[in-house]
């Protein structure tokens, strides 16, 4: 029996990266996953290749439509009728529309951004407030990031960070004003993670060599490192860690 048996956890954003390693240690200690995919439902399927088909749920949904993050979660919430832990962890960063950029980029890349790194996982977080409110409580755990907090290290990161910041202060919110009813908020800040996305963002600050150079490990976070703080903290053995951001960068970002 694992330390999440009987659990059920929905995450977004499950396909690759992080949230294919957290479907994957999730599933591993015993809970229920309902993994969420945008397009890539082989990659959400790959992550949790072995798990028994009756502790798994793929759905699919593209959080650029706004109803969608509605849709899933009431199909996430029909599965088995309750859901414990909700990980916000699907999230977009393009390589363009910064500050130099011409205004149609510009306003395509905000646009995108607030819709999915935004506003569908704010819609999923206040339905989930409101399901763990009924059920006697829950747990919200948002994949935030260290441009949050030292900003982005390239102009076309500018929406990311700017989404990105802007969900982890409703998370915050989230925890502030619900705890005495049981619901349990966390953000996660990784630095720099060995997913295609910092790999893409490496080519524009002179490849991976030179991020490394300036990282005081001097090498990237492991996806699985990071799954492993998500599996922590849907355990709910650390009711009073609530409300805060773990860090997960190495001592390259030291708050």
């Amino acid at each position: 029996m694992g330390a999440l048996t009987g659990r059920t956890i929905a995450l977004t954003g499950a396909s690759k990266g992080i949230g294919a390693a957290s479907a994957a240690l999730l599933a591993s200690r015993g809970a229920h996953v309902i993994a969420h995919y945008a397009s890539d439902r082989a990659g959400a399927k790959a992550a949790l290749a072995g798990v028994p088909p009756e502790r798994v749920r793929l759905i699919q949904a593209d959080f650029g439509d706004p109803a969608a993050a509605t849709r899933f979660w009431a199909e996430a919430e029909a599965w088995r009728g309750r859901v414990d832990v909700l990980v916000n962890n699907a999230a977009v960063m393009r390589l363009g529309g910064g500050i130099e950029a011409a205004d149609d980029a510009w306003d395509a890349v905000w646009d995108e951004a607030i819709r999915v790194n935004l506003l569908a996982p704010a819609r999923l977080a206040r339905a989930a407030v409101r399901h763990f409110l009924s059920q006697g409580g829950g747990t919200l755990i948002t994949l935030s990031s260290w441009v949050v907090h030292r900003g982005a290290s390239m102009p076309d990161g500018i929406a990311y960070a700017a989404t990105k910041a802007a969900l982890t202060a409703a998370t915050k919110t989230i925890a502030r004003t619900y705890a005495r009813q049981g619901v349990l908020a966390y953000c996660v800040a990784p630095g720099v993670v060995r997913t295609r996305m910092s790999e893409d963002s490496a080519l524009v600050l002179g490849g991976e060599a030179a991020v490394s150079a300036g990282l005081a490990l001097g090498e990237w976070v492991p996806p699985e490192e990071v799954a492993a703080v998500v599996a922590f903290l849907a355990e709910g053995r650390v009711r009073h860690l609530t409300g805060a951001t773990i860090d997960i960068n190495g001592a390259s970002y030291v708050r």
